[in-house]
C-alpha cells in the first residue's frame, strides 16, 4: 500500500512538472508575438477610436468597440442577455491583417449568418454582444485574454492572439415581443 501511494504522488509531481514545462514552452515559443499584440491593443486603447467596455460579472475583463452606426438610430431595440441566441454576421482578423474566419461563408441558418447562444462564445464576444441593440453594426477588438488566451486554435490564430471583428447583430433568435 505504501508502494503505491508513493507511486500516485511521484506520477502527480511528474504530471505537475511536465505540464508547467510546456505551458513555458509555448510561453516562450510566442513571446514576440503575445508583446506585439500586448502593444498594439495600448495602442488601440491609446488612439481614442474604441470605447472600453467591461463585463458585468469581471470589472478586469475588458473589450474596444466602435460603432458604425447611429446608435440613437437603435438605442430602443432589444439588446441580448448572456442566455440569448444571436444571429450575426461577422469577420474576424488578427491585428497584423490576416484574415482568419467570416460568417459570410455559411449559408445555414440564412445567408451569412452565425448563430449562437452567446455565453458558448469567447468572453470578450459576450462582453460586446451584452452592450449592443438589434440593428448595431461595430468593430470590436478582443484582448486575447479574453480571447482564447494562451490556446492555439490553428494556423491563423495563434496563442496569444488579439480578436478583431467587424460585427453585426442582426437578431435574436426566437424572441417574441407579444
Amino acid at each position: 500500500m505504501k508502494k503505491f501511494f508513493y507511486t500516485v504522488i511521484m506520477a502527480v509531481v511528474a504530471i505537475t512538472m511536465l505540464s508547467s514545462c510546456l505551458g513555458k514552452a509555448v510561453e516562450d515559443e510566442y513571446k514576440d508575438w503575445r508583446e506585439s499584440n500586448d502593444a498594439w491593443f495600448s495602442q488601440q486603447v491609446a488612439s481614442g477610436q474604441y470605447t472600453m467596455l467591461t463585463a458585468s460579472w469581471d470589472p478586469s475583463a475588458r473589450t474596444l468597440i466602435r460603432w458604425h452606426n447611429d446608435t440613437m438610430l437603435t438605442k430602443d431595440h432589444l439588446k441580448p442577455l448572456i442566455s440569448s441566441t444571436v444571429d450575426v454576421k461577422y469577420k474576424l482578423r488578427r491585428y497584423d491583417g490576416v484574415a482568419v474566419d467570416s460568417s459570410y461563408n455559411q449559408t445555414t441558418p440564412a445567408d451569412s449568418i452565425y448563430r449562437s447562444i452567446l455565453n458558448q462564445n469567447v468572453e470578450g464576444w459576450m462582453i460586446a454582444l451584452t452592450h449592443m441593440h438589434v440593428g448595431d453594426s461595430c468593430t470590436i477588438v478582443i484582448p486575447y485574454q479574453q480571447g482564447y488566451g494562451s490556446s492555439k486554435r490553428s494556423d491563423d490564430l495563434l496563442p496569444y492572439t488579439n480578436l478583431i471583428f467587424d460585427l453585426k447583430l442582426v437578431d435574436i433568435y426566437k424572441y417574441r415581443t407579444n
